[in-house]
């Protein structure tokens, strides 16, 4: 009987954690999937930015290194003018190191939302954690078919003031539970950028987007394309790298 019982507790415990009313999966649910996803305890990361510009398309070869989210280093390796410059991030520190001047600075408040590299990336985008249920509120606010694929529409809305946008509207892939869209607000309602992610494939387990597209919707022109050449999840990174002495090394 106790054993019953039990089953009976847990079966409702399961459904409360999944569903949010009659049709929908709980935010929450939503969310630690795609954050399972998305996150690991390491990530080496080679990639490609891409930035489209009136006069023509830019691309920046980088490798980047991250542990959790609040430390990453990633190094810029061409074209020949970036190539050297190095960017450290720990908790809410960010630190650039440029060759030319062999200068390093600290980057600190209206300085963060200054273009990276003339991207439609903010430093202030970069400094963005993952774990968003920390500073949002979020409900699933509808389903839509997105790029052919069945999607949970969420409304994430800041419950903090140190945040970047007000609120965010993610179509998360209800199969891969990765998000394909979003779309970042300002307090007054104003949409400030949009990200599409695309190319989605599983390594190691996982369902990753190999490109992101992001749009500054207060320039013109199609964006900056982010896109994945190699990534290794989870693999040992020297706690040197994550120092300020590796700015110069």
């Amino acid at each position: 009987m106790k054993k019953k019982v039990m089953n009976i507790m847990v079966s409702s415990i399961m459904f409360l954690l999944f569903f949010a009313g009659a049709d929908y999966p709980n935010p929450k649910y939503i969310l630690d999937r795609v954050e399972a996803n998305l996150n690991s305890k390491t990530k080496v990361i080679e990639s490609t930015m891409i930035i489209h510009t009136k006069r023509g398309d830019r691309s920046i070869r980088s490798k980047g290194y991250s542990e959790g989210n609040n430390k990453s280093f990633t190094e810029y390796l061409s074209p020949a003018r970036e190539r050297g410059t190095k960017m450290l991030k720990l908790d809410d520190r960010l630190w650039i190191y440029s060759p030319s001047t062999d200068r390093t600075i600290q980057l600190s408040g209206h300085m963060l939302k200054q273009s990276v590299m003339g991207s439609d990336l903010s430093y202030e985008d970069m400094m963005e954690e993952n774990e968003l249920l920390k500073k949002y509120n979020a409900v699933v606010e509808s389903e839509e078919i997105y790029d052919g694929r069945k999607t949970w529409v969420l409304i994430l809305t800041a419950k903090v003031e140190n945040v970047s946008y007000s609120k965010r509207k993610t179509w998360v892939d209800q199969e891969r539970f990765v998000p394909l869209k979003e779309e970042l607000y300002a307090k007054s309602g104003q949409l400030l950028k949009k990200t599409v992610l695309s190319d989605v494939q599983k390594t190691d387990g996982r369902w990753y987007p190999k490109k992101i597209n992001y749009k500054d919707m207060l320039k013109t022109g199609k964006g900056t394309d982010f896109v994945i050449d190699k990534i290794e999840f989870d693999k040992e990174i020297p706690a040197y790298i994550f120092s300020k002495a590796s700015l110069k090394k």
